[in-house]
């Protein structure tokens, strides 16, 4: 398989003074309201833009360059790589339950040259630098503002080297199968968009053949090994062995225990650290990587590696594996941007985004921060998603000046506007957020709002703490129904829960990714006085991700009768699935030992919930748990509750969940 040959000539046809392409990813939908429009765009040089919005029935809306560059803030994030963040706010609103059609122009700015006479711009169409970007039928790429929120794609941990077909195609597919007007309202991902910790040495190498062309700005590393990114990047890149960069030192052990931990974890994933993005550049790059093809057709895809590698044989047989997995990642890549570009994306971290089990525990946050080289390279993480995927979701919340601080930090890295930077964004705590949808769309941020163990350093810390609860139980007041978005589930698999909290108990929750609501009492205690509470809302939907497998629970409170209150649906993952032997052995003895008759059951009761599993319609006896990437499709009901849960895949799979009474059980 090969990126298009349509997408290859629409990006040379650009190509006459550079390798690179003029738009390196996007357009990305983003936050779209009646009232205001995000997009998100990446190009290699410098640009004017305009933009025509089409809506049906309607005459064609013109933003003019001047206009357009009121609206769009350009962060030059190197030589070449220059990131388009556009807000539009629209004092005529748009309409709902329509196609609205838009064309997005470029024009490169001219190199400067004081002598030569002014050049009028040349505007680029999507024709000239995606040619692949619109579906059949249609002259313009689009969307649809539905005016409820009567379906969503859900999907989280979209790993490009899992050997399984990208759940995004399956969204692509669905949109090519469906009218437009009946598209999902939006695109939820719910964590793991990128896996900074666990980057296969193909996608690494493929990360280093791009910075190349991009001319980033040196980063100096404080790291004894390596001191400089273009060393890292160019010379000595330390395939699979990017853990012996830490300090040969206690602190060093530390770090190297939490953040690059060198064994396999023994119940749920292996560990693959060792190729944990470290530079700004890398993170920057792996963007481009894994939602455009654009930087692929730039590197001709160079994945084989060179003899200064040094691979053994073992790491040179992984390599010709992964390589593989990711030419047919890559080669999916321009059905990807088109999905990106015709759904409002809302978009939220969880660990692998910035590195595995980040904020796990008091004792991870306190080691990880202390240790200059493993908080540049969270904090490096962290940048990238600012720019990435945090500004998309609410564009007016991040200043001017913080953005301004990013690219300053881009074009000086390792200085100590970089290092404040960091501690800035460590600091800032408005990385969740609501979209006006019917019924609203609230997003947690359950990674860097913990609620610390106070029993000890090492315990798993509560996925919020009371001030974030308490401000949620104030932003659900006054609604009668809610999209909840956690990436974690709320509630989960008990018998995992259980395997999660005996290594705890044995002081090893890093061994099992001990991560789970329940885990912290008093995070698991607010939570649940916040469904019981007379004024919040009669339906909740909470999508998670995060497992690598996919359940519906629908969730009854003791005492209360207005019915299905809360339904738990996870969808996990878009590219990542959890090791099916081991998968099938726990959703079998979790039937068996926590079955509605079980004396287990009882012994473990939570506060009072009667769970009802709903089972995917493909099950065999005695399974619950669906094994298969791919994302969620959730259809709703008009007063807000789920009305169809499925499963889509890659090939045309689908996969429904059905009720099953019989299995319900009281917590």
């Amino acid at each position: 398989m090969s990126v298009s040959a349509a997408a290859i000539s629409a990006n040379n046809a650009l190509s006459a003074n550079s390798t690179l392409p003029l738009v390196l990813a996007g357009p990305l939908l983003r936050k779209i309201t009646p009232t205001g429009l995000t997009l998100w765009l990446a190009t290699s040089r410098p640009v004017q833009l305009q933009l025509d919005l089409y809506p049906d029935g309607e005459d064609v809306r013109h933003f003019t360059a001047e206009q357009m560059q009121q609206y769009c803030q350009s962060i030059r994030s190197a030589g070449k790589l220059f990131l388009q963040l556009i807000y539009i706010p629209l004092q005529q609103p748009l309409p709902t339950a329509r196609w609205i059609g838009y064309d997005l122009q470029l024009a490169a700015q001219p190199e400067t040259d004081s002598n030569a006479p002014d050049q009028q711009p040349e505007w680029l169409s999507w024709r000239h630098w995606a040619s692949d970007l619109v579906y059949p039928g249609r002259s313009t790429p689009g969307f649809v503002i539905q005016p409820k929120l009567h379906s969503l794609l859900h999907g989280s941990c979209r790993k490009p080297h899992y050997d399984a077909a990208d759940g995004l195609l399956a969204a692509d597919l669905h949109l090519q199968q469906t009218p437009a007007e009946q598209w999902p309202a939006v695109l939820l991902h719910s964590g793991d968009q990128v896996y900074a910790d666990d980057v296969a040495a193909p996608m690494l190498r493929a990360i280093h053949q791009l910075i190349k062309q991009l001319d980033f700005a040196d980063e100096s590393l404080p790291c004894s090994t390596v001191s400089l990114a273009s060393v890292l990047h160019h010379n000595q890149p330390h395939y699979y062995h990017r853990d012996s960069l830490l300090p040969k030192t206690a602190a060093g052990q530390a770090v190297l225990t939490q953040l690059f931990k060198g064994a396999r974890k023994p119940v749920f994933t292996s560990d693959n650290a060792r190729n944990h993005l470290i530079s700004l550049a890398e993170v920057m790059t792996m963007y481009l990587l894994v939602w455009s093809p654009a930087g692929w057709l730039a590197n001709a895809t160079e994945l084989t590696p060179d003899l200064s590698a040094n691979l053994t044989e073992d790491e040179q047989q992984q390599y010709s594996q992964q390589q593989a997995v990711i030419r047919r990642f890559a080669a999916g890549l321009g059905n990807v941007r088109r999905v990106l570009a015709h759904l409002p994306g809302a978009m939220i971290f969880d660990d692998h985004d910035i590195s595995d089990d980040w904020n796990l525990s008091a004792e991870w946050e306190q080691t990880a921060y202390q240790q200059p080289f493993s908080r540049r390279i969270i904090g490096n993480a962290l940048i990238g998603y600012l720019l990435c995927q945090a500004w998309g979701n609410a564009p007016q919340r991040f200043s001017q000046d913080l953005l301004q601080q990013a690219e300053l930090a881009l074009h000086d890295s390792g200085t100590l506007q970089h290092q404040q930077l960091i501690t800035e964004l460590l600091r800032f705590n408005q990385w969740h957020y609501q979209w006006p949808t019917e019924p609203p769309l609230l997003v947690l941020d359950t990674r860097t709002r913990r609620w610390r163990s106070e029993q000890a350093l090492a315990n798993p810390s509560g996925l919020l703490d009371w001030e974030a609860i308490s401000e949620l139980q104030q932003d659900l007041i006054g609604h009668d129904a809610v999209v909840l978005v956690s990436p974690a589930p709320v509630f989960g698999v008990k018998l995992i829960e259980g395997i999660q909290r005996l290594f705890t108990l044995l002081g090893k929750p890093l061994m099992v990714d001990a991560e789970n609501w329940m885990a912290h009492r008093g995070t698991a205690y607010a939570l649940m006085n916040i469904f019981r509470h007379p004024k919040t809302p009669k339906h909740f939907i909470i999508l998670s991700g995060d497992v690598h497998y996919s359940f519906v629970y629908e969730v009854n409170l003791r005492g209360r009768d207005r019915g299905p209150d809360i339904w738990q649906i996870t969808s996990s993952g878009l590219k990542n699935e959890f090791p099916g032997r081991l998968l099938d052995i726990l959703d079998r003895l979790n039937r068996w030992l926590y079955s509605p008759r079980s004396p287990l059951n009882w012994l473990t009761k939570r506060r009072r919930m009667r769970v009802v599993p709903h089972k995917p319609d493909n099950a065999k006896a005695g399974e619950r748990l669906l094994n298969m990437a791919g994302i969620g499709l959730v259809e709703l009901n008009a007063d807000g509750s789920p009305k169809r849960v499925m499963q889509l895949g890659a090939k045309g799979q689908v996969v429904a969940f059905n009720i099953n009474e019989d299995e319900a059980r009281w917590e």
